[in-house]
Parts: structure tokens; sequence; C-alpha cells
């Protein structure tokens, strides 16, 4: 139980540090080359490690769309508008915005999957609107100036609630790792092109750090810690595996205090206290006898 633990919080230590690792990079490349090379270099890892696990299973014909909708949508929309927004907003608040996904899949999932959507999932909505409130405003309740940056990680927000949604859906008929690789892969491909109409100007890093840096990232945050997450999940409750997750936003304010200098401010802190209070309230479920 504790190995099961050590991974998974090493999971959330990975990808509360891909807002840190993500700002750095749209600083070297342009988003949309950005999120080419990272699925494709995804896609190179995927492969390769079907050919160690033979892992891949071959798609029918009818799961083709519901995978070309999650390659569009869930991957490259998902990534692309990350990396779009990284360009102006804070990394911090960037995470804390995207904390609130479990919040929108819960609403998506009782309308699409006929979910139950309970009164305590609309109140720690509410709380956690609250937080996401103190962030932006950054505690001038007088006006509101919103990033055009948060705007973009919004719309990542939505997408990997939809992205939640079509792959909970697939995952009772399709193996999660052919479902990882195939989304992937129409990503990648709806990637190609638009790396070349979306980005103006072309921008791209020169400096192997710069490579060094985009090609681990995209190895250990979207292969090796997803897949490390799915094995370990098994092991433990699902409440305490959310709370853990949970812990991204903070673990993106003390790695940008680290890498970036950024200081942490009381609004973060009383936003994200707010944000993941909420989160955790409308996620958690008493256990059944």
């Amino acid at each position: 139980m504790a190995k099961a633990y050590t991974w998974l919080t090493f999971c959330v230590v990975v990808w509360g540090s891909n807002f840190v690792f993500g700002k750095i990079l749209v600083l070297s490349f342009s988003p949309a080359l950005l999120t080419m090379l990272r699925l494709l270099f995804i896609v190179l890892f995927l492969l390769g490690l079907n050919l160690l696990k033979k892992q891949l299973e071959p798609l029918k014909k009818s799961e083709f769309q519901s995978i070309f909708v999650l390659g569009v949508i869930g991957v490259f929309i998902n990534q692309w508008s990350f990396f779009e927004g990284l360009q102006t907003a804070d990394p911090t608040t960037s995470a804390l915005i995207l904390a609130t996904t479990p919040i929108l899949t819960g609403i998506l999932a009782a309308i699409f999957l006929k979910e139950k959507f309970t009164l305590r999932m609309l109140l720690g909505s509410m709380v956690a609107i609250v937080g996401i409130y103190f962030v932006v405003t950054k505690g001038t309740f007088t006006s509101i100036q919103v990033d055009k940056g948060l705007l973009w990680i919004v719309v990542t927000m939505i997408t990997f609630a939809i992205m939640i949604i079509i792959t909970r859906s697939l995952s009772t008929r399709i193996d999660p790792f052919t479902i990882t690789f195939y989304s992937n892969l129409v990503g990648l491909m709806v990637a190609i092109p638009f790396a070349f109409i979306l980005d103006s100007p072309f921008q791209v890093g020169t400096e192997w750090p710069e490579w060094a840096l985009l090609i681990g990232t995209a190895v250990i945050v979207h292969g090796m810690a997803n897949l490390i997450w799915n094995y370990y999940i098994r092991y433990v409750d699902a409440s305490k595996a959310s709370i853990l997750s949970n812990l991204e936003p903070f673990v993106a304010m003390i790695v940008g205090l680290i890498v970036l200098s950024k200081p942490i401010t009381n609004m973060e802190i009383i936003g994200s206290l707010f944000i993941v209070g909420g989160v955790v309230f409308s996620s958690y479920q008493r256990k059944t006898l």
C-alpha cells in the first residue's frame, strides 16, 4: 500500500510540475508546433512499449468515430489550448482552474452518461467557483480582468472533461492502452497540418536543453505517469486517490517558486483552499455497508 501511494504521489508531482515546464517550453516553441512534437514523442514511446508488451488491440469500425472525436478534442485541442494559454497565463492559476475538471465531468456525466448529479456536487461547485474568483481577481473585487490565456485554459479544462467522459464510455469495450495509443495517433495526425496553420510566428527551439525538456516531459508526463497511475490506482481507494490528484495546484505553486522564482500570494492560497475543498466535497461519497 505504501508503495502504491508513493508512486501515485510521484504522478501528482509530475502532473503538477507540467504547468511550470509547459510555461518554460512555450518560450522556445510555438504552441501548435509544441503540441505536434510532444504528441510525436508520446506516440513513439507508446509504440516502443507495445513492441515490448504487445498490448495494442485492433479497432472495430464502430469505435473509430469515438476514437477520432477523442483524438481531436481530448488530445489535440486539449494540449494545444494548454500551451496556447500558458503563453500569458500564470501556471499556478492554470493549475487551479484545471483542478475544477472533476466538477464539470460530473455535470457532463449526468447529461450524457445519466449519472446522478447530487446536491453535494452542486454545493461543492459553488465553493470551487468562489475559489476561482479569488484567484482570477487576485483579491481586487472592484473589477475583473481575465487574462486571455486563462480563457484558453478554460478550454483545456472543458476538453479534458470531455476526454474523461469519452474515455469512460470507451473503456467498457476497449483496452485503455489501445484507447491511449489511437487517440494520441489521431491527435498527432491532426496536429501536423495545424502546426503550420495556427502558429504565427513559427518558433522552434534550437538548444539541446529545450529539446531534452520537451521529450522528457512528453514521455514522463503523458506516457510513464499515466501508465503508473492506471496501474497503482487499483490498489487504493478511489476517494483517497482523488484527494491526491487535487494536490496538483499546490505542486505547481511550489515548483513555480523553485524554478521560476514566482512568489506564492495569499490570494492563491485562499483560492486554492476553496477550489480543492469544493472539489473534494463534491467528489466525496460515504462508504456504504
